[in-house]
Order: structure tokens, then sequence, then C-alpha cells
């Protein structure tokens, strides 16, 4: 009995100590504003008041900003997601954890936002040009068939089918789910991000730049760079368990072929600068998918040594960064809008006019974001 109770003693103790002693690491360690393994922004430490103390507030930023910075996070994090994966509790934080990938289980985000139909809508009816679409599945698109059966009912492929049925019957729009489907055991899209590899964007601009009237480049003719092999995009971000492999982030670049002769970049304030396609510093950052334009900004003008006078207006998503090293064999200018960063109208950059082809590029994902063509008509 009394063995037991100095037992009990012992880890009581021990567990107050414990405790004590990762409360003074969690105290001491470095703080950060972001935390680069999730690429977010970090709870500050609340600003302590008589009016926080009393409505409360700063109990609840405390505990936000305890939970944020408690000490070796990342680690108790990705350790929680192994052992619910291994308990055969396979989403975690909204994604479902495979056996050599993960993918997006999130179905809220399973809806076409009637604004933005709307938004394509009335932009074709005020351009001068030819509108093209392409709507681009996720990988949960492509490899869904894993999925639990409750986030089958709606399909990113039905998600596809409702938009284009529901787009100006003058937009030409793209199909690239079946020739991605058809190459799913190929390396087409990143096992910890929803997005496609460099890969896989070739082949939807194989499909893309037909349509817009050319013949694409052969993919023997690239010179293939890897970039980096620790690359764990969005999805990883989300749960970050490390149980998967890493990325591989390519860059392609055609021998003897067109080059890119300037690029400009534009912000909301009017300021604009000279700058590459890629930006390998992002190669550093929690962020390595930037790599391929660098800042985001609301416009990049991209011009080339091709001597044809044909100019493409793209308007488009993250997914399509990958994508526009292969346009650069057929444009002599291709003017890039991104809409989700756009605080001023699309003419305060350029006048889509100027341009006699459109195509709006976007991950189906994105079709939700009731926000995301507000100011191309504006």
């Amino acid at each position: 009995m009394k063995i037991s109770k100095l037992s009990g003693r012992i880890t009581a103790v021990l567990m107050i100590i414990f405790i004590f002693s990762f409360l003074i690491l969690t105290v001491i360690e470095k703080k950060s504003d972001k935390s680069v393994s999730e690429n977010r922004s970090l709870a500050p430490m609340p600003h302590l008041s008589l009016e926080s103390l009393s409505d409360g507030s700063y109990g609840r930023e405390l505990e936000a900003y305890m939970a944020d910075h408690f000490a070796y996070r990342d680690k108790w994090v990705s350790a929680k997601a192994k052992i619910e994966s291994d308990m055969c509790e396979n989403i975690v934080n909204g994604v479902y954890v495979g056996d050599d990938r993960l993918l997006d289980a999130d179905i809220s985000k399973r809806h076409i936002s009637e604004k933005n139909v709307n938004a394509i809508n009335k932009f074709t009816k005020n351009y001068s040009g030819t509108v093209y679409f392409t709507a681009v599945p996720t990988s949960s698109g492509v490899y869904g068939d894993v999925l639990p059966e409750y986030l089958l009912s709606n399909t990113e492929k039905n998600q596809i089918d409702c938009l284009y049925s529901s787009l100006n019957e003058s937009i030409r729009k793209i199909d690239t789910y079946n020739i991605l489907k058809m190459l799913n055991e190929s390396y087409i899209y990143y096992r910890n991000d929803t997005k496609l590899t460099s890969y896989g964007a070739y082949y939807v601009y194989r499909t893309v730049i037909q349509k817009l009237g050319f013949q694409p480049s052969a993919y023997d003719k690239y010179t293939i760079k890897h970039i980096t092999s620790d690359f764990r995009g969005n999805l990883y971000s989300r749960c970050l368990y490390n149980g998967t492999k890493s990325d591989i982030i390519d860059i392609y670049s055609y021998a003897g072929g067109a080059e890119t002769t300037s690029c400009t970049a534009y912000k909301n304030n009017g300021v604009n600068y000279r700058k590459t396609l890629n930006d390998t510093d992002f190669l550093e950052s929690g962020n390595m998918y930037r790599m391929y334009l660098g800042e985001e900004v609301p416009f990049i003008k991209i011009k080339t040594s091709v001597n044809n006078e044909k100019k493409l207006l793209l308007i488009k998503d993250s997914y399509a960064d990958c994508f526009i090293q292969f346009l650069i064999q057929h444009y002599s200018e291709i003017a890039v809008i991104s809409p989700e960063h756009m605080e001023k109208n699309i003419n305060y950059f350029v006048d889509p006019n100027n341009y006699e082809q459109a195509l709006f590029l976007f991950g189906i994902d994105s079709m939700n974001n009731e926000k995301l063509f507000e100011m191309i008509n504006k």
C-alpha cells in the first residue's frame, strides 16, 4: 500500500515537473509570426487592458497565442496526424491521408458560386475577342475514388459539368478532366498539394493550346530542371502529416525556342518592377510553389521573343502558375491577371480588348469563392 502511494506521488511530481518544464520551454522558445510548415501567420501576443479583460477577448486571444506557440508544436501536430492515420482515422483536419498521397476531403468547398458564373458571362459580353475557359480538377477530382463514399456524392467532374453548362454559349469550354484522369498513374499531381505538377500542366497545355489555335511544343524539346525534391504543399500545411514522400518541383525550358524578353509585375498601389518569370528565393519559404511566378501581385506583363504579334489575356489562379512556362513559345505578349489579388478594376491594369484571346484557367475548387471575380467588371 505504501509502495502504491509512493509510486503515485512520484508520478504526480514527474507530471508537474514535465508541465512546468514544457511551459518554461514555451515561454523562452524563440517566437515567430509565421509558421513555415503550415504557411500561415501565427496569433500575436494579445495586448492586456481592462477592456480586453472585461469583455473576455484577452483570454480568447491568449488561448490562441498559446495554441500557436507552444514548444515543438509542429512535431506534436505531426505526431498527432500520424497516430490518427495509424488508428484508421484517415481524415485529419479535412485532409484524407492515403497510402501514397494526401487528398482534400473538405466537401464544404464543392459548389459553384453563381456570382462567379454571372461575372464571367458579363465579362464575355463586354469583351471583343474570344473567351476560353478551363476548369482544372484538383488531385481529389482525379484520385478521389479512394475517398469515403459519403464524400463522393458531388464529384468535381459533376462540378465542372455544371459550371460549363452555366457559362455563356459563346465561351469555348476546354475539358482537361478526361486527359488527366487517363494519365492518373503518372506524376501529374503533387502528393502533398492539390495542384498539378509541371508534367501534369504540360498535358493541360497540350489540350488548351490546340483549342487556342496552335500546335503544342513536343515534350522531348524541353529540358527539365529539378529545382527541389523537398516540396510539401497546401495539404501538408493543413495536417502536417509527413508519412507521404515529399514532392519534386520542376522548371521546363524549351531548347532553342522563344525566350522571355521582359517580365513586369504590377502592384495594386501602381508600383511596378522588372522581375524574372521564376523566383527561386521562394524555395526557402513556406510556399515553395510561389517559385513559379514569385510575389503574389494582381498583374504581370510578359513579353517574349516570339515575332507573331499574338497576345493573350490570361485570367487565372495558382493552378496556372506552372502552366505559363509552356505559353512562352506561342505569344509575343501574355497579360497575366490574378483576380484574387486585385483591389482595383481590371482596367486599372490592362484593357482586355487589346488582347484577341482571353483564357480563364482555374482550379475548380476556386469557383466557390464568391469574391473571386469582383474586380473584373467594375
